[in-house]
């Protein structure tokens, strides 16, 4: 009865506010819920990979290099599964900062390479792999560990989701390949790749603090976005940005990894060996 006292005008404009929030709303929820769901394959990619990789090449008695990224957050999950059902003994060699308190937190044996400078296998993450099995690491700006870990390993064990699979590097993974320099150094080093190979050289930045992101070493990161091309030999352009004064250590991993695990968003699992 009270409809007879509320304009025409009035009763049509609510009805079209409210048909315009319900679209919204169902708009927005839909969005959210596929974004979620994009988001869930991917971290169960991460861990499928991790989990496999841990089960197939950890043994007992053990040394595992423990690499970085959120990638190994799995990786080291399971192994402390792992060790508590059983009764494995390990002993974990961490690459970073993140993942010595990764080891801590989880409750594994924590060791050194002063002690144990012979790694039975490391597992560690990517930013990218070829179809020759080049790797691209450093994103989270730990390259030089990683890779002196890697090298006591006898086994290098890769485990990524399914978006850092390529064929030629530089095709999914577009933040270049990370050079780990001393900091007087930066600027030469900066002009003479890019004076021999192309490409941009970018110093990378820090998020939270004014300057330059400062390594676990206390080094600066160049950036390198290199012209993509399928001629690139990566062991000879490594060893040779490696003979330049004041490059540390890139982030270009060759001749290194002995297996890759990508896991995929249906949940299976892609391997692909050197």
């Amino acid at each position: 009865m009270f409809h007879n006292l509320i304009p025409k005008t009035c009763l049509v404009t609510s009805s079209i506010k409210a048909a315009a929030t319900t679209y919204r709303f169902h708009l927005l929820r839909g969005r959210t819920l596929a974004t979620l769901t994009s988001e869930m394959s991917l971290e169960q990619a991460k861990k499928i990979a991790a989990f496999k990789a841990v089960d197939e090449y950890v043994r007992n008695n053990t040394v595992v290099g423990v690499g970085s990224g959120s990638t190994v957050v799995y990786a080291v999950q399971r192994l402390a599964e792992r060790v508590s059902k059983e009764g494995l003994k390990l002993v974990c060699i961490p690459t970073s900062f993140q993942a010595r308190q990764l080891i801590i937190e989880h409750g594994l044996v924590l060791g050194d390479l002063e002690q144990h400078p012979t790694i039975d296998c490391a597992i560690d993450g990517a930013d990218e792999v070829d179809a020759n099995m080049v790797l691209i690491k450093g994103g989270g700006g730990c390259l030089l560990q990683e890779k002196i870990v890697a090298s006591c390993a006898k086994q290098l064990i890769v485990i990524a989701d399914y978006t850092k699979d390529s064929k030629l590097l530089g095709q999914q993974y577009k933040k270049g390949v990370p050079i780990e320099v001393v900091p007087m150094a930066y600027v030469p080093i900066k002009n003479k790749i890019t004076s021999t190979y192309g490409g941009k050289m970018v110093l990378r930045m820090a998020v939270a603090k004014a300057g330059p992101v400062v390594t676990d070493n206390g080094n600066f990161i160049l950036d390198w976005h290199f012209p993509t091309s399928e001629d690139i030999n990566w062991d000879m352009v490594n060893r040779d940005i490696m003979m330049i004064p004041g490059v540390v250590e890139t982030g270009l991993f060759v001749k290194m990894a002995t297996k890759a695990y990508f896991g995929l968003a249906d949940g299976s699992v892609i391997e692909r060996s050197a």
